[in-house]
């Protein structure tokens, strides 16, 4: 019922994989687990980081013999959970909050404590290791300046659990009033801080943000699912649909300076980045599935302009001179 991130496996199954792989062979690396789980090493780093805030005992060691390691001598122990404990695990992972969103920190604090839970640790490793690794890292996913949901997730999640069709009353972004709509619902998809449902709208496949569903009502219809289809692939599937659509590529000189701002707001939309020309200037390409995505590159003001194709460049003229003219 729940995924939290786009992939074959969720975050959470990945971060229980990585701990078994760790209790099994108690050495390995980032790369290695990248490649048995299908993601990047960065991904893999984030994970790990993870279990490190939550004072599950992994050493990360940077240079040639370095790696990710079980720390010797404690003892991490899966088959403590109850059936409960392992359930919020396998959906939040070690995410307090949202296991608080979902109205389950109770279980989730019971899991918490018995993975943190060791073996004593010999005295000279105590006086070495003063401060536990809580007390020296800090990890908050959040994204910066954004709103807490006003959506109650746990509510949602509780109704998602009954099988059932959905009437939702949902307000699209470019719409100023909701309209209702009946779906057979998949679940829920929390992804960049952001909860979403997954659910098939006359079998087609729909991604809802919880911030702009109004209401909802659970029907008596059992919900209707397509054959084969799981929450994590529709949610793949959506995810890579909308990342990877491009209608029109825009071509654009922005300051050199600029490049990390460019990096966080464009995202996968940043195509490409030519750094070759010796100039305060780099030439960037942007993926657009409309021309009137270029809208969003206002932004930037005068520290970007684009320069191809003809049709993005009068826009961002017209749209200029609008805005001038609005406040004048």
């Amino acid at each position: 019922m729940f995924t939290l991130e786009s992939g074959a496996m969720s975050r959470p199954q990945r971060v229980i994989a990585i701990l078994t792989a760790l209790q099994v062979r108690r050495h390995t690396t980032a790369d290695v687990l990248a490649a048995e789980f299908g993601v990047s090493t960065r991904t893999i780093l984030r994970d790990v980081q993870s279990l490190v805030d939550a004072d599950i005992p992994v050493l990360t060691e940077r240079g040639r013999y370095g790696g990710i390691s079980l720390l010797p001598g404690d003892q991490v122990d899966l088959t403590r959970l109850t059936a409960s404990e392992a359930d919020v695990f396998r959906a939040v992972g070690l995410d307090l909050n949202r296991a608080r969103q979902l109205g389950a920190e109770s279980a989730a604090r019971g899991a918490l404590s018995k993975l943190t839970t060791r073996r004593r640790t010999p005295q000279a490793q105590r006086d070495v290791m003063a401060l536990s690794l809580a007390e020296v890292v800090t990890v908050d996913n959040r994204g910066w300046f954004g709103s807490e949901e006003s959506i109650d997730v746990a509510a949602v999640a509780r109704d998602l659990r009954r099988a059932r069709q959905l009437r939702i009353h949902y307000r699209r972004s470019d719409a100023p009033q909701s309209r209702a709509l009946v779906v057979d619902p998949y679940g829920l998809l929390l992804r960049a801080d952001r909860w979403y449902l997954i659910a098939d709208v006359d079998a087609a496949p729909r991604m809802f943000a919880l911030t702009r569903l109004e209401r909802w009502t659970v029907l008596d219809e059992p919900r209707r699912l397509r054959a084969g289809a799981t929450l994590g692939q529709v949610a793949h599937d959506l995810a890579h649909a909308l990342e990877g659509r491009t209608e029109v590529t825009i071509t654009a000189l922005l300051d050199a300076n600029r490049i990390d701002l460019a990096t966080r707001v464009l995202g996968a939309r940043l195509r490409s980045i030519d750094r070759s020309a010796r100039s305060p200037r780099v030439t960037i390409t942007i993926g657009y599935d409309q021309i009137d995505g270029v809208r969003q590159l206002l932004q930037f003001a005068d520290h970007l302009e684009v320069t191809a194709p003809p049709a993005a460049r009068e826009l961002v003229q017209r749209l200029a001179q609008e805005v001038a003219l609005a406040h004048s």
